[in-house]
């Protein structure tokens, strides 16, 4: 590193041989915690075993608008779809569910028994709600899950087509 002349005569030290870590800058990540930190307090207080104050962890969600339908893929490795309860109530889903702990038989041997493990993938329960627009139609909401992706279709109202109108 370069000294700039007076720094030794100041007694100002330089950095030569020091690394310093880089941070990523995200300046919206207090947004989102201060988001979830509203949502958890202000959630539905009445049903404590759905709420996402009890939730252990939050699956990622795509969110797609087409001219015709909503789609929300949930990403659910090692969750059975069938346990996923979806509900829509005035204009909010709800996805609920859980992911169990997978372990492995337990043989009572020694040499097979786990060493070490490490745990990146959370379990327990997780819960989301989405606020839909006024054009969702809760009546055509279809859900299918493949490949640990469950897929949620929401159709959307017929729009009244534009008409033109003859002056008399």
């Amino acid at each position: 590193m370069r000294e700039f002349p007076r720094t030794r005569e100041m007694g100002i030290k330089t950095l030569e041989g020091v690394s310093m870590a880089t941070m990523r800058y995200q300046p919206w990540a207090v947004v989102s915690q201060l988001q979830d930190e509203i949502n958890r307090v202000f959630g539905n207080l009445n049903d404590a075993e759905n709420s996402s104050a009890t939730a252990e962890w939050v699956p990622a969600v795509d969110v797609r608008e087409y001219s015709d339908r909503f789609e929300l893929l949930v990403d659910l490795p090692g969750v059975d779809p069938q346990g996923v309860e979806i509900t829509l109530d005035n204009g909010v889903l709800t996805l609920a569910g859980e992911r169990r702990e997978e372990r492995p038989p337990d043989s009572g041997d020694a040499d097979t028994a786990i060493q070490q493990e490490r745990r990146e993938r959370r379990q327990g329960r997780f819960y989301r709600r989405f606020i839909l627009p006024d054009t969702a139609d809760a009546e055509n909401v279809n859900a299918t899950g493949r490949h640990g992706v469950l897929e949620i279709s929401i159709k959307k109202h017929a729009k009244a087509q534009p008409r033109r109108i003859a002056v008399k």
